[in-house]
């Protein structure tokens, strides 16, 4: 699974697997967030503000698990 960097104040990069959103934060933290539509990926991208779009559209409403 490749990520992606992205320019943003919280987030360093954004992978996409099988309905699995991968979100690195600049902290070094990697979150997997499960069962995430293709569509919401696709938002988060193409967001102004990713993070903004995955504080609305991604924590609390998909499980996750950190993995790093």
């Amino acid at each position: 699974m490749q990520m992606t960097p992205v320019v943003s104040s919280n987030i360093h990069s954004i992978g996409y697997e099988n309905s699995t959103l991968y979100v690195r934060f600049h902290s070094g933290s990697l979150y997997a967030y499960y069962h995430v539509p293709e569509s919401i990926y696709i938002g988060l991208m193409n967001a102004p503000s990713h993070g903004h779009f995955l504080h609305k559209h991604v924590k609390g409403h998909f499980s996750y698990k950190r993995l790093s």
